[in-house]
Formats: C-alpha cells, sequence, structure tokens
C-alpha cells in the first residue's frame, strides 16, 4: 500500500513482541486487496488448544500492530481472546490460498 512504511511496521511489529513470536516478511501471500496482511499462527500449544491461524487484512496502522502484539504476547489464538478490533481487520482466505501456503 502506497504510503505505509512497511519495513518499519515489520520493525515495529519486531519490537513489540521481543522475542514472543518470531515475525517473518512475505512478498506475496495472494490477497493482494487485504495489504498488508498478517497472519497470526498459533504456538504449539495454542494449536493443542485447537487455535488455527488468524488472518488480519488492512493492517496498516500502528494501533492494529500494538493490539497483535498485545494478543500474541498474551498467548495468541487458541490461548487468548483477541482484542475485539481485531475483528474488524479478520477475514477467511480462499481454500486455494490456503491449501498454497500449506504446502
Amino acid at each position: 500500500m502506497p504510503g505505509v512504511d512497511h519495513a518499519g511496521q515489520i520493525a515495529r511489529l519486531r519490537a513489540a513482541l521481543d522475542g514472543a513470536a518470531p515475525v517473518r516478511a512475505s512478498e506475496c501471500l495472494d490477497v493482494c486487496e487485504q495489504a498488508n496482511v498478517v497472519v497470526v499462527q498459533p504456538s504449539a500449544a495454542g494449536r493443542a488448544a485447537g487455535g488455527r491461524p488468524v488472518w488480519l487484512g488492512l493492517v496498516n496502522d500502528d494501533g492494529a500492530l500494538d493490539d497483535i502484539a498485545a494478543w500474541v504476547r498474551a498467548g495468541g489464538p487458541g490461548l487468548a481472546e483477541p482484542p475485539g478490533v481485531l475483528d474488524l481487520y479478520a477475514f477467511t482466505v480462499s481454500r486455494r490460498v490456503g491449501k498454497a501456503l500449506a504446502d
């Protein structure tokens, strides 16, 4: 998205998580209309508790990054409820996209 400091967002998220979870950047997740996209993966404990990856789109402001980082630090999918505002960012990917990323 023009006008968004993408590298700055990645650095900010890494700093906010302070090692609580890895942050990986990708050139394309095949959902460009939702840029910037953040996929929050559950930890092993979160997955064991039923957590699944959560896709968040249009994450283009620092407030959203702060909410994501707070949720991940609290346990993330399967272990902690996301801040309610993140419901506004959540979306479901097509099976084709999900399958391609799982391979």
